[in-house]
């Protein structure tokens, strides 16, 4: 934690290490979590806010990501991304994050929530960044629909119904086409197959302004490849400009 610096992840300020107090001190975000945000009674955040709030999230695992050597979260959920009083999200809580050093995590440990969880992590298989991907495409549904993911479920029903039946948290029909397709792309079975954040962000940042002129290309076709989705994602902004 010490080594990291980006402004979507939550800044280590220091730690307490003699016990019986052990702690980590980091800044504080006063808003609290996302997942307190968009679950209370009076939630107030509109969709361009809601959007950004996705960019965040994205930008900063992207960062994450890109470390040497590659930091993969494992833990990535709404509790775990903190608000700021400018409300910029940043991740927060690395307890069960990993270092990636060759293909695969150097942990299979099941821990995590199983409601974000990728299904290869809920099966126990090896997993690497990509189960990450997975557990953003939870949030994104989220902020979407403002709904609790699985909601009524207990988390064992949940391991079976993501892990082994291959269900995924039902789409709805007014969801914008290009935010489903996004979300559809993150939750791939096969983990090749998901996008990388670099990708999930280029395929955002169209969407994150109103847009006049021609028609931006929807995401989906940026995810097949991310040369494409770079490209793509600065033509809107040529044309929002």
């Amino acid at each position: 934690m010490k080594r990291v610096r980006h402004p979507n992840v939550v800044l280590f300020m220091g730690a307490v290490t003699r016990a019986p107090n052990l702690s980590i001190v980091t800044e504080f975000l006063p808003r609290g979590s996302l997942y307190r945000l968009l679950h209370r009674p009076n939630n107030q955040l509109d969709e361009r806010r809601r959007l950004r709030m996705a960019f965040d999230a994205a930008r900063g695992m992207n960062y994450l990501h890109n470390c040497t050597p590659m930091i993969v979260h494992r833990d990535l959920k709404s509790p775990n991304l903190l608000v700021d009083k400018n409300w910029v999200v940043k991740v927060c809580d690395f307890g069960l994050s990993r270092m990636k050093h060759s293909t695969f995590l150097s942990s299979r440990s099941t821990a995590g929530t199983a409601e974000w969880m990728a299904p290869e992590v809920l099966r126990n298989e090896p997993s690497d960044e990509k189960c990450d991907v997975y557990s953003f495409g939870v949030i994104l549904w989220e902020l979407s629909t403002l709904q609790q993911p699985w909601g009524g479920m207990n988390p064992m029903q949940v391991v079976g119904a993501v892990g082994f039946q291959h269900r995924r948290l039902n789409i709805p029909n007014d969801m914008d086409p290009a935010i489903a397709d996004i979300i559809r792309n993150c939750w791939q079975t096969d983990p090749k197959l998901r996008p990388t954040f670099a990708e999930i962000m280029a395929a955002l940042k169209p969407l994150q302004k109103p847009v006049t002129g021609p028609q931006v290309p929807r995401p989906s076709a940026a995810l097949r490849n991310g040369r494409e989705k770079v490209q793509l994602s600065q033509e809107a902004e040529h044309q929002a400009g």
